[in-house]
């Protein structure tokens, strides 16, 4: 049986000339977890050339929904930015990853930090009934560098709380933060710097971290994930991964691509 499954593209969405968005048709013997990731590409010269990419669709939908950043001389996406309905991509049949809310202890409030295409995966978890089961609060933070970049703001902030499904959960225990770093927003500044200078929690209405309490699940830039990781450490959270949950986890299957 092959690795892959062949899938025709539905949509395609050009969020800025340097972020999109696409879905596809779903293989029925495809299973994953909210918050996986699986490998995704084009086939080239007969070959596949492939990254990996989070699922944004959550586990439930007859679709599958992937988030990408454009590169320019990038050996993927220089070729997936000009996906067109009606084409066909593959798709890996053994979706993984860290960012799974079975990999955290249990706690009262859920952090999601991410930074451009890093708001995938989580786009799948504030999507899945289980997460407002476990959590009583989940807080989603997305940081971009100019506003356009803020992909799935509208359905975040208008649809979701209307959703037939999930809407009373949303409304009730859904926080979306956006933040901007390049130009004038509501929320403006890097996570690290939020966290650092008390503003987030101040802006929310809640606490500052504590590992009894708050739980973390960390998506984006290398250099984001290694600046989080200390500051959490510092505090006294302990990692999580796919054998032991802890307090937080980090997904580190990306790379500019």
């Amino acid at each position: 049986m092959s690795a892959f499954n062949e899938e025709r593209v539905l949509t395609v969405h050009h969020w800025t000339d340097r972020l999109f968005s696409f879905t596809t048709t779903r293989d029925k013997s495809l299973r994953f977890s909210n918050g996986h990731f699986t490998m995704i590409g084009l086939r080239v010269n007969d070959k596949p050339l492939l990254r990996a990419y989070s699922i944004v669709s959550p586990n439930y939908e007859e679709q599958l929904e992937f988030l990408s950043i454009k590169v320019e001389d990038g050996p993927l996406t220089s070729r997936l930015q000009h996906i067109q309905v009606g084409d066909t991509i593959i798709v890996g049949r053994k979706p993984t990853g860290t960012l799974l809310i079975d990999y955290l202890l249990p706690g009262k409030r859920l952090y999601l930090l991410s930074s451009g295409t890093g708001l995938a995966p989580f786009m799948s978890i504030i999507r899945d009934p289980e997460t407002y089961e476990k959590f009583e609060e989940v807080v989603l933070v997305h940081s971009v560098r100019e506003v356009k970049e803020l992909a799935y703001h509208d359905l975040l902030v208008n649809q979701l709380p209307q959703h037939e499904l999930l809407g009373e959960q949303v409304s009730k225990q859904l926080r979306y933060y956006p933040t901007v770093t390049r130009e004038a927003f509501q929320n403006m500044g890097r996570i690290t710097d939020l966290i650092d200078s008390g503003k987030l929690f101040s802006d929310l209405g809640v606490p500052a971290l504590n590992p009894v309490d708050d739980r973390i699940m960390i998506c984006g830039s290398p250099g984001m994930l290694k600046d989080l990781k200390a500051m959490l450490e510092a505090k006294g959270f302990q990692e999580g991964n796919t054998t032991k949950p802890g307090d937080f986890v980090i997904e580190r299957a990306f790379a500019e691509q």
